[in-house]
């Protein structure tokens, strides 16, 4: 059940206060460093990333999920699953009907969606080619509910690295994306010449909806990052 205000620090109840909607919360994610797990691999809860101002995927989508929690939103993310085993995950929500994500990665296209569609699988799909790189493609989704699959289990507000919810995210089971091999090796070759022409960067405009998106952040406009 959504934690009570008093479980929150006054520094955590400030950034809840201030970032109201979905919205809010990407941008203030768009903001945030990824974080690259320099000194090793990390899964920080919600307080955490609160606290050190910086997130990958997952991070991210709990951080997005316990705040937005405090606004009405239930804590739904939605994990996909890669042919390369390197694996994404979004916060999803409702609004009027219709769905949107919060989302941070080092994948332009990978970040949130306005909430335009109609059901999760078609936001899923949304995010087919601009997941395609030199190894990725989506092969399945599924949409969770922290709290009834965490049954209790302290994602929010642990010091610890929070490992027992990506093991769940692994088991859970996913709905299938069928993707053609031709799809596919379209859009890696699109990708792959977007690299060769532009070194670091990564493509952005060759992909069709964007409309569909919210806004990512600086560092794709011109910036150079690295890998999913």
């Amino acid at each position: 059940m959504r934690p009570p205000r008093d479980q929150f620090r006054p520094p955590e109840r400030r950034l809840i206060d201030r970032l109201r909607s979905p919205l809010d919360v990407q941008a203030f994610l768009n903001a945030l460093p990824y974080n690259r797990e320099a000194s090793g691999k990390t899964l920080r809860s919600f307080r955490e990333v609160a606290r050190l101002r910086t997130a990958h995927c997952l991070e991210a989508a709990l951080f997005a999920a316990a705040t937005l929690e405090q606004h009405g939103y239930p804590p739904l993310v939605l994990s996909f699953e890669s042919i390369d085993r390197l694996d994404h995950v979004i916060f999803v929500y409702q609004r009027h009907g219709r769905w949107g994500s919060v989302a941070r990665s080092r994948d332009p296209g990978l970040h949130g969606r306005k909430a335009v569609f109609r059901r999760p699988r078609d936001l899923a799909l949304s995010y087919v080619d601009p997941y395609v790189d030199d190894t990725g493609a989506i092969q399945g989704y599924a949409v969770v509910d922290l709290d009834r699959e965490m049954n209790g289990y302290d994602w929010r507000f642990s010091a610890l690295n929070v490992w027992k919810v990506e093991r769940m995210l692994i088991e859970f089971p996913h709905r299938t994306i069928r993707i053609s091999r031709a799809r596919v090796r379209r859009l890696r070759e699109q990708y792959r010449a977007f690299r060769q022409r532009h070194g670091d960067r990564k493509p952005v405009t060759i992909y069709r909806d964007r409309d569909r998106w919210t806004p990512i952040p600086r560092e794709f406009l011109g910036g150079r990052p690295g890998p999913r």
